[in-house]
């Protein structure tokens, strides 16, 4: 018989990725910049860059690394060596998307980005903590300009910030955002600890992104140690991501009509966000997710409890479309949404925004369909809007809330062990195991804000070298100040609540 050509889906790239600490070798500093840039300019997002102490055995005093996500492919890692002080050329001078990292990286190791634009704390981190009334805020000069001051200490129960406005009557002309009051210390205690047990840690740095935060260590570790999770475990895994991006997209939407005195959909979407959180504090215990998942290991799905999520999520279907329905055909919502906040898809783009805020301005990027993993096999497909507007960022999350529902059904009325969902060969479940030295790790899960980052690098025996945590929220605050750029001060409330970012997932 003649044999015939068979073609192969090619698997797409994965959100954890591997890379040897001996084939990175660090490249010179103003080298290292150069290359980056190349990058920047062939398309590819910046979606980390970072500083480590160096070791006996490292250049200098610092060893960079920047993570890459290229347009098509893999993700790509460029490693640096500079000294405490060194310049380099900035790379937000011409590309913005990188400001935030490289104001990191300057808090944090002392090198300078030679012309960044915008050069100021992040965290007020080591002395700096002492030294935050002298922040250099920006102002704006004018006979009838004002500033108007709120916080840190705010009148709701929020964490501290500060938002000083400079304004033309009751219109912003600039906003400036300063956070880094809570000084957590929350990457250097995770390499106090042993490092197979950090879950409880890792759970907590945003707490109501726990579950992809936990993922995204729970499949670091299994990487690093060579032990993939079976299909049901990483199935599992993402019912309990699903559950945790369809209770905090309701909280938003809560917030949006409480903000405007819409009570009957703010009192109708706090009842619907109990209903979920609650279903999930079934599976595993807590509200909020936390215990669903620990390395090598998940939450059995069992058909009880599959039952009691299915028809948890069939109730909340109905309701959510009704409530849905009343705030998209609402005059008084479309008057205070339409056409507010605007953030235009070049700056967007521009500027690196991530997750909902990003695709409300037309940036089609999300990592369960660029990164699926558990997704390929029954994928989200990545939804967008052009407008930009609070009202886009609303529907959007509207639509992603019914998406997360419809694969949820989907996915628990499967049997388990389902040939749709074998994923990797079956591992021992909560077992710890040697980590492959000098290896560095890249983790990445698309929270409910956009792609929770984590890297990890191990030393020349296996242990934690260094951990690098990255919460969607920074880059996306300096996008909250672009959008009420022009708008009322009134408005800023539901600006600020359509993007919806952590003040814990800046200060670290």
């Amino acid at each position: 018989m003649k044999a015939e050509n068979v073609s192969l889906p090619i698997p797409k790239p994965s959100p954890c990725a591997l890379f040897s600490g001996r084939a990175l070798q660090p490249l010179p500093l103003n080298e290292f910049a150069d290359r980056c840039l190349q990058r920047l300019q062939q398309g590819e997002r910046l979606l980390s860059l970072f500083g480590r102490a160096a070791t006996p055995a490292d250049a200098g005093d610092w060893v960079l690394t920047a993570v890459f996500l290229p347009p098509e492919g893999a993700l790509g890692v460029l490693r640096g060596q500079a000294r405490r002080g060194e310049h380099y050329p900035s790379l937000s001078a011409s590309h913005p998307a990188a400001q935030i990292h490289e104001r990191e990286l300057w808090e944090q190791t002392g090198v300078v980005p030679e012309g960044h634009p915008w050069l100021k704390p992040v965290r007020f981190e080591g002395e700096r903590q002492q030294h935050m009334a002298d922040y250099p805020f920006f102002t704006v000069r004018g006979n009838e300009v004002h500033e108007v001051g709120v916080g840190p200490i705010h009148a709701s129960v929020i964490e501290p910030g500060h938002f000083r406005f400079m304004c033309h009557g009751e219109r912003v002309i600039h906003l400036e955002i300063q956070l880094g009051y809570q000084h957590r210390g929350a990457q250097a205690l995770l390499l106090r600890r042993p490092a197979w047990g950090l879950t409880p840690l890792v759970e907590s740095i945003a707490g109501d992104s726990a579950v992809a935060y936990a993922w995204a260590y729970c499949q670091a570790m299994e990487a690093l140690s060579g032990r993939p999770v079976s299909a049901d475990t990483a199935l599992s895994r993402a019912v309990g991501l699903e559950m945790e991006r369809i209770a905090m997209h309701v909280a938003t939407l809560n917030g949006l009509a409480t903000d405007i005195a819409y009570l009957q959909a703010a009192a109708t979407y706090g009842r619907l966000r109990t209903a979920v959180i609650n279903a999930s504090q079934r599976v595993c215990g807590n509200r909020f997710g936390r215990g669903w998942l620990r390395p090598g290991w998940a939450r059995a799905l069992s058909a009880e409890l599959r039952d009691d999520l299915r028809k948890t999520l069939q109730g909340f279907a109905r309701d959510i479309h009704e409530v849905n329905g009343l705030m998209r055909s609402a005059r008084s919502v479309k008057a205070r949404f339409v056409g507010t906040g605007v953030l235009s898809p070049q700056a967007a783009l521009d500027m690196g925004l991530t997750g909902v805020v990003a695709r409300a301005s037309g940036v089609a990027l999300d990592l369960r369909e660029r990164l699926p993993g558990v997704y390929e096999h029954a994928p989200i497909t990545t939804v967008t809007a052009p407008t930009g507007d609070c009202w886009a960022r609303m529907d959007l999350r509207m639509q992603e809330i019914d998406a997360s529902v419809a694969w949820l059904l989907e996915a628990l009325a499967r049997a388990p062990g389902e040939p749709a969902t074998a994923l990797a060969p079956a591992a021992p479940e909560g077992a710890s195991a040697a980590l492959a030295a000098q290896t560095l790790c890249v983790s990445l899960v698309e929270g409910t804000r956009g792609p929770v980052l984590q890297a990890i690098e191990t030393t020349d025996t296996g242990g934690l070298l260094h951990y690098h945590v990255q919460d969607p929220s920074p880059a996306n605050w300096f996008g909250l100040a672009l959008a009420v750029r022009d708008n009322g001060i009134s408005d800023f409330p539901i600006c600020n609540k359509s993007f919806d970012l952590s003040y814990c997932g800046n200060d670290l």
